[in-house]
């Protein structure tokens, strides 16, 4: 019987495709913001699957929500209606301030769902000549790992050996208004943007860029497409990471914390004009919008709608960037972020970001690094300020030492 978790890893190595590399911490049991490994061992998660854990691991809400649901019918295919998905679009179009919900289940999915809305849209109602749609994204983008979207990447990691590439897009500089000016032409149907860079090392765009970017999509009658899949549903102190820019977006995509840690839950919302341009037949998924995922998303939404998430996301941030920023100098070299998510570039000469991330599990803190000696910091939002303050400590102590 397996039961060490050197057993575990074995396993994996051997039988699961090596596409990822995890620390070596082999997760069995999850509450709140703590996680216990196979031996027993507890550990403060500070990644919180990448936002998919914005309410923390197994939410009474939430899995009361999928318990309730379980016991009555979790999946119809949309060749049937049901009596969750209706409600759940309402309500989530009703949060977002849209009008219109296309619910998928992965992200990747729902980024995939907005670029074909988007090109489907040139063509009917702007119209722009058939094939000829054009999608300016920015550099350092990440926005899933599908074909499509990995021909627009500019990680060579998630690049690199899949071709050929989707034609159709071009890449500017993330954060470049200028760059984002020249890129966008007549024959622009979208520029597709995350508020916020996730992957990329949690980078804020300059002050301005964001409106800049809906100015010059109206001027040349294209839409604007915000990727919040990570930085949405409170992560960045605010329901929606766009929202401190005064910004709207025709699109959003939205995805991990919208099923709640649960299951994979994701959707397009914005304007019914653009959405509305789908027909039967024209796009689909077999799990999209499913029972299941439609009860727990609306629990999700329930929570969301109470704003406490909002304010513990940035009364909690605050503190935590207070204290990142005093390590500025002192193990690190840099600190950015919004809320409850940081990116932390360690002092270069100092432990790789691997390094790092192996000396704070061995002291009971799980984070993950990104792009070098980059750290990812996203405690769950339900944190308490002693455990918040607890794994800031070790962070501390690590970088210090």
């Amino acid at each position: 019987m397996t039961t060490s978790a050197a057993e575990f890893i074995a396993l994996d190595e051997r039988w699961s495709t090596h596409n990822y590399h995890p620390l070596p911490v082999v997760i069995a049991e999850a509450e709140g913001a703590w996680v216990t490994d196979v031996e027993g061992r507890r550990y403060l998660d500070f990644l919180s699957a990448y936002s998919a854990l914005n309410f923390g691991h197994r939410h009474p809400a939430l899995i009361a929500a999928a318990q309730e649901q379980l016991a009555r019918v979790t999946l119809t295919s949309r060749a049937f209606h049901h009596d969750q998905l209706g409600a759940f679009c309402r309500e989530l179009a009703g949060l977002t301030g849209t009008e219109m919900v296309l619910p998928m289940n992965s992200g990747a999915e729902a980024v995939e769902s907005a670029l074909k809305v988007a090109r489907k849209w040139a063509y009917e109602v702007k119209g722009v000549p058939d094939g000829r749609a054009e999608i300016v994204v920015a550099g350092s983008n990440f926005h899933g790992r599908t074909t499509t979207i990995i021909s627009f990447s500019t990680d060579e990691s998630a690049r690199a050996g899949f071709g050929p590439y989707t034609p159709g897009f071009t890449v500017v500089k993330y954060g470049d208004a200028a760059a984002l000016r020249d890129a966008i032409t007549e024959r622009t149907a979208a520029v597709l943007l995350e508020p916020i860079q996730g992957e990329a090392g949690v980078l804020v765009p300059p002050e301005g860029y964001l409106a800049e970017a809906r100015r010059l999509c109206d001027e040349a009658g294209a839409l604007l497409i915000a990727d919040e899949i990570q930085s949405g549903l409170a992560r960045t102190g605010t329901l929606l990471a766009l929202e401190p820019t005064g910004v709207r977006a025709d699109l959003y995509t939205l995805g991990k914390a919208l099923g709640g840690g649960i299951l994979p839950l994701s959707a397009v919302v914005g304007r019914a004009d653009v959405l509305g341009v789908l027909k039967p037949g024209e796009h689909g998924s077999t799990f999209g919008g499913n029972p299941l995922a439609c009860a727990v998303g609306r629990a999700v939404i329930k929570l969301l709608s109470t704003g406490e998430f909002q304010r513990r996301s940035a009364e909690l941030g605050a503190r935590m960037h207070g204290r990142l920023n005093a390590l500025v100098g002192h193990g690190l070299a840099e600190v950015r972020g919004r809320g409850l998510w940081a990116g932390i570039d360690i002092t270069p000469g100092g432990l790789s970001g691997r390094e790092a991330c192996e000396a704070l599990a061995e002291k009971g803190l799980l984070a993950k690094e990104t792009h070098g000696a980059t750290l990812r910091l996203a405690p769950p939002l339900t944190i308490s300020e002693a455990d918040l303050d607890r794994g800031l400590d070790i962070l501390e102590d690590v970088l210090r030492r």
